[in-house]
């Protein structure tokens, strides 16, 4: 019966965990450049159960058969699928459109990303082209993280009349040419961990390479428009709809459990 219950009680916090990934997606349904985690329910290890301590019983012990220990949360990923686009005609606003990637050994479709630097002066990676410029003219994220160019160096641009060509290389208003923005390759995505405003941290060795002169990969930024988050706010919802039914049935079962442990106790006991 104990089994049972800690068999319950798996489903409930997997549920439960599921819950939060889900609301987490949905509360970012309207971040530029968000990837919505996905997650897939696994069971434990079936455990196989053997009579022991037979009287009289020769040879070895019989078998009873399985024992399923319950559910967990596979492993958080995100789905690197491009989101639509979505035009704001703001100079500071670049959008990251992949056209053409190359095959990979995985079989998953690899990704490209900007190359930033956290307050740290570590580089890390963003799919957010909701850019601002501070107050000392360099190209900066919407909270504050730079941009980085070619050369690893963040791009001062001075205002925001600034224009960016489907290459990436950003002009000033006289055209003069300021730099060109880095865009990176990364053939697995699922090394990359998300870190929360956005960022995203290699757990690879060294860093992603440059897609920029890779004849392999095809694509251009967009100025003027923004990625939207590929958060399927419909789908989102009649999952969460789902985990909570699903915590509900399992909750009912180790109520079940529960009412017989205490009959058990209190009734049979005092029979005894």
């Amino acid at each position: 019966m104990l089994r049972g219950m800690y068999g319950a009680a798996a489903g409930m916090i997997a549920q439960q965990q599921r819950q939060e990934m889900l609301t987490n997606n949905l509360a970012n349904a309207n971040t530029p450049g968000f990837k919505a985690d996905q997650a897939s329910l696994r069971s434990f290890p079936n455990m196989l159960i053997k009579a022991m301590n037979t009287q009289g019983q020769r040879g070895p012990a019989p078998t009873i058969g399985e024992l399923t220990t319950g559910v967990y949360l596979q492993e958080r990923m995100p789905n690197f699928r491009q989101g639509d686009l979505m035009e704001t005609s703001f100079n500071t606003d670049v959008a990251l459109l992949q056209s053409m990637m190359p095959e990979t050994e995985s079989g998953r479709p690899g990704a490209l990303f900007y190359t930033m630097q956290n307050e740290n002066g570590e580089i890390r990676y963003s799919r957010n082209g909701n850019l601002t410029v501070d107050g000392q003219g360099f190209l900066t994220s919407a909270v504050g993280h730079y941009v980085l160019d070619t050369a690893g160096q963040p791009v001062q641009v001075g205002n925001e009349e600034f224009r960016v060509n489907p290459q990436g290389v950003i002009f000033t208003q006289d055209g003069a040419q300021v730099a060109q923005l880095n865009v990176v390759y990364a053939e697995d995505p699922m090394q990359l961990v998300k870190e929360g405003d956005g960022l995203l941290r290699f757990e690879g060795e060294g860093e992603l390479p440059t897609a920029i002169g890779n004849g392999a990969i095809a694509y251009q930024l967009q100025q003027g428009f923004l990625e939207r988050s590929n958060v399927d706010a419909q789908a989102t919802m009649t999952e969460m709809m789902n985990a909570y039914r699903s915590f509900e049935a399992n909750q009912r079962v180790l109520q079940a459990y529960d009412q017989s442990l205490e009959k058990a106790v209190n009734e049979v006991g005092r029979i005894g």
